[in-house]
């Protein structure tokens, strides 16, 4: 795509909107023909992990990603990328899918990531605890953690895990046991690496923390185009490192750039490409890099954006699973989606647009998405819209 010189002295707000974009794939048409691991290979040089989420009132938020960037596609790129030893799972911005010649960079996390000093202490007292898990799983193979049942006490929240699944997430962050999901639940299996990961992987040396940091800060600012250094410490959930900036500014691995509006010193990355414009239009999960830190949404895209899966009905103001609709280099509609499998039918149980936009333009090209969305999720009825938000009548007229 044709672009312009990019000043690093400064860049206006609608420079970012388009540099980020692109950097984050918007500037690739989607695939006419057949799609398959090699767009997904395309998708990860753009974005470099995918966040993970259970949730599936819609579809599970892995898969939009892709949808948003590809249109339809075989919805079994991800399980056949991680059977190939093309990705595997971990702990990265969430629980995420990320390339597996990537490993290296995460043998810090590992050994001494701060997020998991609650684990290590667990295992420096259950030793013998995590020894026979690891043991249990030389000999019986890929485990679920209820395969252990080891809960000795009655089940309270989400997070309240009996030891058989802390000995088995700690032994997960460490890397000496690796994991994919089952395709029937969802549930996290469990099995050693050296089943999972592919040797040649294995058997590279990890990178030191400072190195690691470094690396994984510049891989930021490629996918992100350009960015605080909250922006590009948070994409991988960076901490500490403040110092390193300065570092890659004077190796030349990030530009110091001034942008409209920012407080914040900004960062480019030095291959960032600035296009004369972008055509996208996309879905996006809530999990989605372009909207997931949402100070930096707010600040390129003037969108202030929260997810309201945890508030309760009467206190949402958009809906439970809300996807910004993402129309040439603005995101100009809120929409709350829902699969009604039983029905076969997609439901709009909202749609809110922003200030400003064409409502006609719009619904028109929201409708078309919708469509293709409901034909990739063999929801065979299609599109139902409900009454519910201000581009709602301008979206039901379009049936």
């Amino acid at each position: 795509m044709a672009g312009v010189t990019i000043r690093t002295d400064s860049l206006s707000r609608s420079q970012v909107r388009r540099v980020a974009l692109y950097a984050q794939g918007f500037g690739n048409k989607r695939p006419t023909g057949r799609v398959d691991r090699r767009h997904l290979r395309k998708v990860l040089d753009h974005i470099g992990l995918i966040q993970i989420d259970s949730v599936n009132v819609l579809v599970r938020s892995q898969e939009l990603p892709l949808f948003a960037r590809l249109g339809p596609h075989p919805r079994s790129l991800i399980p056949d990328a991680t059977a190939a030893g093309e990705l595997f799972e971990y702990w990265v911005h969430e629980a995420c899918h990320v390339p597996v010649e990537q490993r290296p960079l995460y043998g810090w996390m590992m050994t001494s990531h701060p997020r998991w000093k609650s684990m290590r202490e667990f295992a420096a007292e259950r030793g013998d605890l995590i020894g026979s898990v690891l043991d249990r799983l030389r000999v019986d193979g890929p485990l679920v953690a209820s395969d252990l049942e080891m809960r000795d006490r009655p089940k309270g929240q989400w997070w309240d895990w009996d030891d058989g699944k802390y000995a088995l997430e700690h032994l997960f962050r460490t890397g000496e046991v690796s994991a994919y999901r089952r395709p029937n639940d969802f549930a996290r299996m469990y099995d050693l690496s050296e089943r999972v990961i592919p040797a040649d992987v294995l058997d590279q040396p990890m990178l030191d923390e400072r190195d690691a940091k470094k690396e994984l800060l510049v891989l930021a600012a490629k996918y992100h185009g350009v960015g605080t250094a909250a922006d590009l410490a948070d994409y991988h959930r960076l901490v500490h490192t403040r110092p390193l900036f300065a570092e890659l500014v004077e190796e030349g691995r990030l530009l110091s750039v001034e942008v409209e509006g920012w407080k914040q010193q900004a960062y480019l990355h030095p291959d960032a490409h600035l296009p004369r414009w972008v055509r996208a239009r996309a879905l996006l999960s809530p999990f989605d890099p372009v909207v997931w830190f949402r100070d930096r949404a707010e600040r390129i895209f003037d969108f202030h954006y929260r997810i309201e899966i945890y508030v309760p009905k009467p206190k949402r103001r958009h809906g439970y699973y809300v996807l910004p609709f993402l129309l040439g280099d603005e995101l100009v509609a809120r929409v709350d989606l829902k699969a009604d499998r039983p029905a076969g039918r997609l439901l709009v149980q909202g749609v809110f647009g922003e200030p400003g936009i064409d409502e006609e333009e719009v619904a028109r090209e929201l409708r078309d998405e919708l469509d293709q969305m409901a034909a990739w999720l063999g929801l065979e009825d299609g599109v139902a819209v409900m009454r519910n938000g201000d581009l709602a009548p301008a979206l039901a007229a379009t049936c």
